[in-house]
């Protein structure tokens, strides 16, 4: 695949002041199974980081809980300094004590820290997008968000995203303080975020889903209209996120420069209004 067929042919998203090309990059991969220490290769994991810049993608996605820490620490290294146009995104808010365990933590002082070690991890004064990754059912949803608040406020904080909410949650949110963004699992075959989703069109916040194909009667059709295409069913996957709303930044993520490149050059496939609707029917 050549330069030309890059992630700026996807067109760019709003981030607070700042826009990026809608197709991003999600940094979970880069890890060992179960999403727990260091990845097989890691030399390649370097490789799909700076590869992906070079090929226009401005939005990386992370979180404290890839490896844990692993996924942060592989970025800096393959990009700090960071390009002026890069947004480094990451998230607090989970914590691990194994491989595929994963559990909420929103409590005040655990996200302070979550964001004291992202910091470290990532060699930044401050955290271009920092997010909530999940609400935390033992701790009161705005006490959770308003300490991101307070860490805006203190600098260490560009903007504030939240992450697998309902549309209740994201309301609550932005009655705390101002919210670039959500993500939320969204593909071709999972349409429960649909309302907040519209939430998020409606209102000009970013919408970052992942987990972009899934299985199911979508997730095959798909497929069909990739062999037909000669392309991946990821990237049609992909190619239908972005024709379903501007507010939609898709972040696929691999560990492997093959299929990041396969997946970026989604950015430049056009699906016909019949193939979208064949989609979208299935579900």
């Amino acid at each position: 695949m050549t330069d030309t067929a890059a992630a700026a042919d996807a067109g760019t998203v709003t981030l607070g002041d700042r826009e990026v090309n809608r197709l991003g990059y999600g940094a979970m991969r880069i890890t060992g199974d179960g999403v727990w220490g260091p990845p097989e290769d890691r030399a390649e994991a370097l490789r799909v980081l700076r590869r992906a810049v070079e090929l226009g993608v401005q939005l990386i996605d992370t979180a404290d809980s890839y490896g844990p820490d692993v996924s942060e620490e592989l970025i800096a290294e393959a990009l700090h300094p960071y390009p002026e146009d890069v947004v480094v995104a990451t998230k607090g808010g989970l914590t691990r004590s194994g491989p595929g365990q994963w559990s909420a933590n929103g409590r005040p002082d655990h996200l302070r820290e979550a964001c004291e070690g992202s910091l470290r991890k990532l060699r930044v004064d401050r955290i271009d997008l920092y997010q909530l990754h999940t609400p935390d059912s033992d701790v009161p949803y705005e006490e959770s968000v308003g300490t991101l608040a307070e860490l805006r406020d203190e600098g260490k904080i560009d903007l504030i995203g939240v992450s697998n909410v309902s549309s209740d949650e994201l309301a609550t949110a932005r009655g705390v303080t101002e919210v670039a963004s959500v993500q939320n699992r969204f593909n071709v075959s999972d349409r429960s975020n649909e309302d907040v989703l519209d939430t998020c069109t409606e209102d000009g916040l970013a919408f970052l889903p992942w987990f972009p194909l899934a299985a199911g009667r979508p997730a095959e059709v798909a497929e069909g209209i990739a062999r037909e295409r000669g392309t991946s069913a990821h990237g049609v996957a992909i190619a239908w996120l972005l024709r379903r709303s501007p507010s939609i930044a898709p972040i696929p993520g691999t560990s492997s420069v093959e299929h990041l490149e396969e997946n970026v050059a989604a950015a430049g496939l056009e699906l016909s209004d019949a193939e979208l609707e064949e989609i979208s029917s299935a579900a």
